[in-house]
């Protein structure tokens, strides 16, 4: 499962900046005009467009803080980090006012492992929105997780850092080290590509998982950029721990070839798929469902789903994701990736790399 701070992100920045009232006095109407669009298009989560609408409002208007802080807001939904941190500084540079802008750099920082700079710039976002409980929340979450990872111990192995708590978590690290080796070659031969540097992994209890990734409760794994698991009982199922770090690892290797403009079908059944060869339980749970939400319903965010609604779209997933892989080839499907990660429509590159179009494929499911 993809971890949950992009939402938590939309939540802080979008929703506030949107619900702030009208925008600030432009210098260029159009330049107005395109930052309506643009935070319209980050609040329907198209972030490629927002991308863009706020890089063309730029030229018009560069002193802006606001479009500037959209533009770097569209970058950390695209995972362009380094991209989201110089937009976001150039808007506290321009307008030291903009509370929004500074709660969303320390995600950029949190997210770049950064902790105590995250830490420092939301005390400050704390100090101006004293009255909010979310952010104060946050902060208290945040210090939490520092603290978790200064007294965390490190096994280091050729391509993955395990981090763990204490000495009698040690075994743990160990074979998650090996569950993580026998996923790593086998995922990146189905691609024919490899991570470019080593993978961070966190291995947590239930509670500090929970804590720290506010994932729901039926997440088994999160990713954000470092693998995060919560591992008691773990060893004592061998296959789960191997089903569930392979899945994680799956959604690294995709974040390699694409850090943007993935539908989450696509990003979850290529997971489901590489966790394990065996897809009974995909074909029995839409085999029993009621209906099976389609693949343009499933483009969007599993987060919200309840338990047995989620159990649904990831089968649904998996199942057309086996499909485009037996269709296509790994390599097809990993040149897609790269596709979409540059930008590329998703119509466009799906015909180029899968050389028929996606209303086909998704018609051809049924039958």
């Amino acid at each position: 499962m993809m971890g949950l701070m992009i939402r938590s992100s939309l939540a802080v920045a979008a929703v506030l900046v949107l619900g702030s009232g009208p925008a600030a006095a432009q210098n260029s109407p159009r330049a107005g005009m395109l930052e309506q669009d643009g935070w319209a298009a980050i609040k329907a989560g198209q972030a490629q467009a927002a991308a863009d609408t706020f890089k063309a409002a730029i030229v018009l208007d560069p002193k802006n803080a606001r479009l500037h802080f959209g533009a770097g807001l569209a970058a950390f939904l695209q995972r362009r980090d380094a991209d989201a941190k110089a937009a976001l500084e150039q808007a506290l540079a321009l307008d030291p006012r903009l509370t929004a802008a500074r709660a969303q750099l320390a995600q950029v920082l949190r997210r770049q492992q950064d902790f105590q700079g995250a830490i420092s710039l939301f005390e400050v976002v704390v100090a101006e929105w004293p009255e909010d409980p979310a952010v104060r929340d946050t902060l208290a979450r945040w210090k939490r997780e520092m603290e978790l990872h200064e007294r965390m111990r490190l096994a280091v192995g050729d391509h993955f850092t395990v981090s763990f708590e204490g000495p009698e978590d040690a075994d743990m690290a160990s074979k998650a080290l090996e569950a993580l080796d026998r996923a790593f070659w086998r995922i990146c031969d189905v691609f024919g590509a490899f991570p470019t540097r080593s993978v961070p992994v966190v291995l947590y209890s239930g509670e500090q998982f929970r804590d720290i990734t506010r994932s729901p409760s039926w997440a088994a794994g999160a990713y954000d950029g470092t693998i995060r698991v919560p591992m008691r009982g773990a060893l004592d199922q061998g296959e789960e721990l191997d089903r569930v770090l392979a899945h994680e690892f799956a959604h690294a290797l995709i974040r390699s070839l694409a850090t943007r403009s993935l539908p989450t079908w696509l990003n979850e059944g290529l997971a489901a798929v590489l966790e394990s060869d065996d897809l009974s339980w995909a074909q029995q749970r839409v085999a029993k469902a009621r209906s099976v939400p389609s693949l343009t319903v499933l483009a969007g965010p599993f987060g919200k789903l309840n338990g047995n609604d989620a159990t649904v779209a990831y089968a649904a997933s998996a199942l057309a994701a086996r499909a485009l892989l037996d269709e296509a080839g790994g390599a097809a499907v990993a040149n897609l990736l790269r596709d979409l990660g540059e930008g590329i429509d998703f119509e466009a590159a799906f015909v180029h790399r899968i050389q028929r179009s996606f209303a086909e494929f998704q018609a051809s499911l049924g039958k």
